[in-house]
C-alpha cells in the first residue's frame, strides 16, 4: 500500500515540479517584458534568461524520460541550484515576496527526488 502511495506521490510532484519548470523555461526563453526586467534589477545580463530557460527545459526532459539515472539525478541538482539561487537572489534584491514560485518548484524538486526510487529511477 505504502509503495503505491509513493508513486502516486512521486508522479503529482514530478508532474506539478515539471508543468513549472517549463512554463517558467518558456517565459524565459520567449524574454517576456516583466520576466526580463525582474532579471535586470536581480543584476543578471537579459542573455541569462535563455541559459536558464533551456537548462530547465533539457531538466525537464531527464527526469520525464525512463531510465537514464546518472542524467536525472544532475537535472534534480541542477533544479536545485537554479531554485535555490532564485531564492537567494530575491532576499539579496530586497525583493522576499518573489520567493515563492522558487521555493514552491524547490520542494516540489526535493519530494520528486525523495520519492524517484519508489519507480525504480
Amino acid at each position: 500500500m505504502a509503495k503505491k502511495r509513493d508513486k502516486i506521490i512521486y508522479w503529482i510532484s514530478t508532474l506539478w515540479l515539471s508543468l513549472g519548470m517549463v512554463s517558467t523555461s518558456l517565459v524565459q526563453i520567449m524574454r517576456l517584458e516583466q520576466e526580463t526586467q525582474a532579471m535586470l534589477e536581480l543584476g543578471y545580463p537579459e542573455y541569462f534568461l535563455v541559459i536558464l530557460g533551456a537548462w530547465k527545459l533539457l531538466g525537464v526532459v531527464a527526469i520525464l524520460v525512463p531510465g537514464v539515472p546518472l542524467l536525472k539525478e544532475w537535472a534534480y541538482a541542477g533544479f536545485t541550484f537554479a531554485m535555490s539561487g532564485a531564492i537567494f537572489s530575491h532576499l539579496a534584491g530586497g525583493d522576499p515576496m518573489d520567493i515563492f514560485p522558487p521555493a514552491l518548484l524547490l520542494t516540489l524538486t526535493g519530494i520528486s527526488w525523495w520519492f524517484r526510487k519508489t519507480r525504480g529511477n
